[in-house]
């Protein structure tokens, strides 16, 4: 039995989740919305509602928060896009990556679909998230050119949607082989320097990926089922072991300000030092970041352009959280780009590898930050940002951070009738959220962007 075969039965065999892994799997689609909706009317969230018409043409699936109706690939593949565009949603340490963006819209997608009711729902989750994870974990981090989602988030993705449509064992695992060997390479991300474009990590393009894959293997397409037994690329101990004995999902973190999850210890500090009082911004002559190599992979501009490329700069993130606080980051707005004063804290904040926080990383993503001052320098350490496993985010931080994300983006009774039906979900209840997410109101002008044909049901 290959690895992809031992995945699949477990896939096959699991009816139900731990009650905690359940309640984190509602905790993950709560979080999720925020994100969707942030990246809703994003350039990139619109542009690829729009050319899911045009790729996939009309169907039955919603496209959340619009009058467009989709198959279920083009649904699931525009969600993904909206939730993945602001860098606001979930990841995973031991994946240096985020799964929720590819496995929660594809899984309700389908959930929906198949009249699926709340349990089968969760539990799929939790399955596309264990096995995305355990297939991203397993590579050598410390070799990857690049660290990436696309490349691993759809066969979670297949797992689930094949789990969901209870195909057998054989057809599970020739839908992860299939996802897995027609994944987006993204091989651009190891050498570009333009990371302010709307492909980011891949995820969209995954998802699709992903359930396309599913609907090829039922067919009777099959793949590469020994893409996992070669242990150059994979560690076969931790795709296989222990599995079922806890879940993975159980150790996601979320995000508490929209930018790269590298930037977010050096904020965590910011914060805590300017909460104490122990900055004074008009004083600052320098701000030094101490921090992991990988950090230096990232563009860093001081002016970024446009949303992709702030999400990914240390320096202004800084600048930006010094002078505008939290708010700024749920979400970053375009308004936020040309803020001269911004800007120019930026060009005074200067990255450093710290050797002993660099041989933390991927386990950690810390960071030690420097404030210089006239006659002072203030110095904190963080470790374990805000949101992760071990410095959690509780569902009611997550509804703290929906309400300060959305409150400008969608009215005072959809924000209520989404945190009802998520209560629903959590009470057993999966057709509310289906019902908020095809009936809500639009947000924005969904019948206008690039120019290309709607298509409503």
């Amino acid at each position: 039995m290959t690895i992809a075969q031992e995945l699949a039965h477990f896939v096959s065999e699991t009816t139900s989740v731990p009650q905690a892994t359940r309640e984190m799997a509602v905790s993950a689609v709560f979080d999720l919305m925020t994100a969707a909706i942030a990246g809703h009317e994003s350039p990139g969230g619109r542009a690829a509602r729009d050319a899911a018409q045009a790729i996939w043409g009309a169907g039955e699936s919603a496209a959340w928060f619009s009058p467009v109706r989709l198959t279920i690939t083009g649904a699931a593949f525009a969600n993904s896009a909206a939730a993945s565009m602001m860098d606001l949603d979930d990841g995973h340490r031991a994946a240096a990556g985020h799964p929720g963006a590819c496995i929660i819209p594809a899984v309700l997608a389908t959930a929906e679909s198949c009249g699926a009711d709340a349990e089968r729902v969760l539990t799929a989750i939790a399955l596309g998230y264990e096995i995305a994870i355990r297939i991203a974990a397993a590579r050598d981090m410390d070799n990857l050119d690049t660290l990436v989602t696309g490349p691993w988030c759809g066969q979670g993705a297949a797992a689930a949607a094949s789990w969901l449509r209870k195909l057998p064992p054989s057809k599970i695992a020739q839908a992860i082989a299939i996802a897995g060997s027609t994944a987006p390479n993204l091989a651009a991300v190891a050498y570009s320097r333009v990371m302010g474009n709307h492909v980011k990590e891949g995820i969209a393009w995954a998802t699709a990926t992903g359930l396309a894959a599913v609907d090829l293997a039922q067919a009777g397409f099959t793949g590469p089922i020994d893409l996992f037994d070669n242990d150059k690329f994979y560690d076969p101990l931790k795709l296989s072991r222990a599995l079922g004995k806890s879940w993975l999902i159980d150790g996601i973190y979320f995000k508490p300000y929209s930018c790269c999850r590298w930037a977010h210890a050096a904020l965590d500090a910011l914060l805590e030092l300017q909460t104490e009082g122990a900055v004074n911004l008009a004083a600052v002559q320098r701000i030094d970041v101490h921090t992991f190599s990988r950090v230096f992979r990232l563009n860093n501009d001081l002016a970024p352009a446009n949303l992709e490329a702030a999400q990914y700069s240390v320096p202004f993130c800084l600048a930006l959280m010094a002078l505008r606080g939290v708010g700024a980051f749920l979400p970053l707005t375009e308004e936020s780009l040309g803020d001269r004063e911004v800007i120019a804290l930026a060009k005074r904040v200067h990255l450093w590898v710290d050797p002993e926080l660099d041989a933390m990383f991927s386990k950690a993503v810390p960071a030690r930050l420097e404030v210089t001052m006239p006659n002072r320098r203030v110095t904190r350490t963080i470790i374990e940002p805000k949101g992760e496993a071990t410095n959690p985010m509780t569902r009611n931080d997550l509804k703290a951070k929906f309400e300060t994300a959305t409150k400008d983006l969608i009215d005072s009774s959809l924000a209520s009738s989404l945190i009802s039906a998520i209560e629903k979900l959590d009470e057993g209840h999966a057709q509310p959220l289906f019902d908020v997410l095809a009936n809500s109101p639009a947000l924005g002008d969904s019948q206008q962007g690039s120019g290309l044909t709607v298509q409503n049901a």
